[in-house]
């Protein structure tokens, strides 16, 4: 996920920040000591998977002559060499509209009502999908299909960006968009006739970026399929875990010289 989406979000936080608010309408509560924790956890895992990514390196052409059809999957052989410079295009049109669909619903009264309770959690939901897939991205070597194609140039094929088929970013992050947009509208709206017609939008939207991915060359079905899978549960869970409901769930980064991660933690 590009850095540059990160920033209006930022902003939006800020102004949003004094506006709080834990009414008895709003199914969530939030607390800075987990929230603070967690959303600098996420920003730091950003950060560093960002900064490991600028360093790698692309492939060499011994490593490139080294690619072999037979040592990818037969789920995902049939996308290997795919290259669609108008497919890729194409993507980013339902990726970026992602972004804006939990905003755009802060429109109806009873969530702007709570529009800085629901920025936060949107920002913590981005961030970590953003650390996990950067992190993700930066320690892996997978080739994107595009690599495998030799009608490409050399020059092509041995870009460092090729060197990130795992997993898919842009699926990652327009699912968190849109199952957030969706879990809290199910949340603030139980009885809503129209929650499944959310849910459904919710579901289409990273597909469809998904099956663009594929065609343009960019990721395999399984790397399609791990960050559809990666950033609806950061959509969907982000806002579970702050449900007022949920006393006797309790969540915190995990973050050490041996391991980094996040805990959440049932107590009955």
């Amino acid at each position: 996920m590009p850095v540059k989406t990160l920033i209006p979000l930022l902003s939006l936080l800020l102004v949003c920040s004094s506006q709080l608010s834990h009414a008895q309408e709003s199914p969530y509560e939030i607390s800075w000591e987990k929230d603070g924790p967690w959303l600098g956890a996420s920003l730091a895992g950003t950060t560093a998977g960002f900064l490991i990514i600028q360093n790698k390196k692309g492939f060499t052409e011994q490593e490139l002559a080294a690619l072999s059809n037979n040592s990818v999957n037969s789920i995902d052989r049939y996308a290997i060499g795919n290259f669609d410079e108008d497919a890729s295009k194409k993507s980013d049109i339902p990726f970026y509209t992602s972004f804006a669909i939990p905003l755009a619903m802060l429109a109806t009264s009873r969530q702007n009502d709570h529009a800085g309770q629901l920025s936060l959690m949107y920002l913590e939901s981005l961030t970590t999908t953003a650390a996990l897939f950067t992190l993700s991205a930066g320690l892996t070597n997978r080739a994107r299909p595009k690599a495998y194609n030799t009608d490409l140039s050399l020059g092509e094929r041995m870009e460092p960006t090729n060197t990130r088929s795992f997993y898919s970013g842009h699926v990652a992050a327009s699912a968190t968009s849109t199952f957030f947009a969706a879990k809290v509208f199910n949340d603030f709206y139980p009885q809503s006739d129209w929650k499944w017609v959310v849910w459904g939008g919710a579901a289409a939207i990273p597909a469809v970026v998904g099956a663009y991915r594929i065609k343009a060359g960019q990721h395999f079905l399984t790397d399609v399929a791990l960050g559809y899978a990666m950033g609806a549960a950061s959509g969907i869970l982000i806002p579970e875990l702050h449900k007022k409901k949920n006393e006797n769930l309790s969540y915190a980064p995990i973050i050490s010289p041996e391991m980094s991660g996040i805990y959440v933690g049932l107590t009955f």
